[in-house]
């Protein structure tokens, strides 16, 4: 009797667990449908608004004078030998100081990191990255490259082509999530750790299906699980949708900050107007849900986690239950007014905090190998 009791109950467990596999697959992919729904009534008010323009955009083929501005730093690369894979960066500051390596989010690149490439060269060796899939490095086409251990790993490559054992590691948006991982993965490796309105990778999973409205904010992660449809939308009208993205009065730079200049704007369309450019971009997010759920796990290095108020894609209550995965000193900034991209347009506040932190417990030292 206790054995057919122990198998029934074997198999309502398996059983409970297949219910919940085919659950959460069934909302990710009645999500994606009706993302495709929105997307195609949106194409088709474009096509009957604008019937000749709709399907015109330009490759930019010069980069704007911005992007080869010298006060920023020198344009190097590597090539990994493990993966194949060239990176290109931008890299300012003195050989042997502390290294700062600052990972971009989506869909930026390199230079989304210039205010703070000039503020910190002066005791540090800034290093901002293309990270795989964006601006000049290099752009695997298939999903599966960019699974999450693929890019903590490019990660820690970066840091011992560069003659490094260690560094303090900056990320924002998608930056941000690689930063958590790595920091949780080499702890060893990460003297502090400081995101900027990304949440722990957990805190973001749990949050997102237990509050409809967060996951409405993150529709566009089921969206661009389609094959190159989500590319024609971002690239239609010129790639209006994404001039909007960084400039609209919602989602851009600048509400109450420093705006974006028209060269800046063109420096990013110059990046994603590329050939692949955005396929790469957007494969960050078509291996996402294959990598849920994840365990919770800690980070040991002491945390900064700055938070623009006024994000459109994520909730501010994400971040102090970040609180809850960090062994160690965590410090949260709530910059008022602040969007998304807050690194972009409220550089100064984020710098001083940076700094603020930076002195606070082993001081600018401990930071050399």
């Amino acid at each position: 009797m206790a054995r057919v009791l122990h198998n029934l109950l074997l198999f309502l467990i398996r059983l409970a667990l297949k219910i919940r596999v085919l659950g959460y697959w069934s909302l990710i992919y009645g999500y994606c449908g009706l993302c495709t729904v929105v997307a195609l009534l949106k194409l088709w008010w474009n096509i009957v608004l604008r019937p000749t323009t709709t399907f015109q955009w330009v490759t930019r083929e010069t980069p704007p004078a911005c992007l080869n501005d010298t006060s920023l730093g020198t344009h190097c690369y590597v090539r990994i030998k493990e993966s194949g894979l060239r990176f290109h960066y931008v890299a300012a500051g003195e050989r042997g100081k502390p290294l700062m390596l600052f990972l971009h989010g989506f869909p930026e690149f390199w230079f989304s990191w210039r205010y703070q490439l000039r503020e910190f060269k002066s005791e540090f060796r800034v290093v901002a990255i293309d990270m795989r899939g964006y601006g000049e490095s290099d752009l695997p086409l298939s999903p599966e490259s960019y699974r999450f251990d693929h890019l903590v790993t490019d990660v820690k490559d970066i840091v011992e082509y560069l003659g490094y054992n260690r560094c303090c590691l900056v990320g924002h948006d998608w930056g941000g999530t690689v930063a958590w991982l790595f920091a949780i993965h080499y702890p060893e490796m990460v003297t502090k750790l400081i995101v900027l309105n990304c949440a722990h990778p957990s805190v973001f999973a749990d949050y997102a299906l237990r509050h409809p409205s967060q996951l409405l904010k993150s529709s566009h992660f089921f969206f661009f699980q389609l094959p190159r449809f989500p590319e024609l939308m971002l690239s239609i009208n010129d790639f209006k949708a994404l001039k909007a993205l960084f400039t609209s009065r919602n989602t851009g730079i600048g509400r109450k900050g420093r705006w974006l200049t028209a060269e800046d704007l063109e420096a990013y369309l110059y990046a994603l107007s590329q050939p692949g450019a955005l396929t790469g971009a957007l494969n960050y997010y078509r291996n996402v849900f294959s990598s849920l759920p994840l365990s919770p796990n800690h980070v040991r290095s002491p945390v900064l986690l700055l938070w623009g108020e006024r994000d459109a894609f994520l909730e501010q209550e994400m971040a102090e239950a970040c609180r809850l995965y960090i062994r160690n000193h965590f410090r949260l900034n709530i910059i008022s007014g602040a969007s998304h991209w807050l690194q972009q347009d409220q550089p100064d506040i984020v710098n001083t905090l940076i700094w603020t932190f930076l002195k606070e417990g082993e001081g600018r030292k401990s930071y050399r190998n």
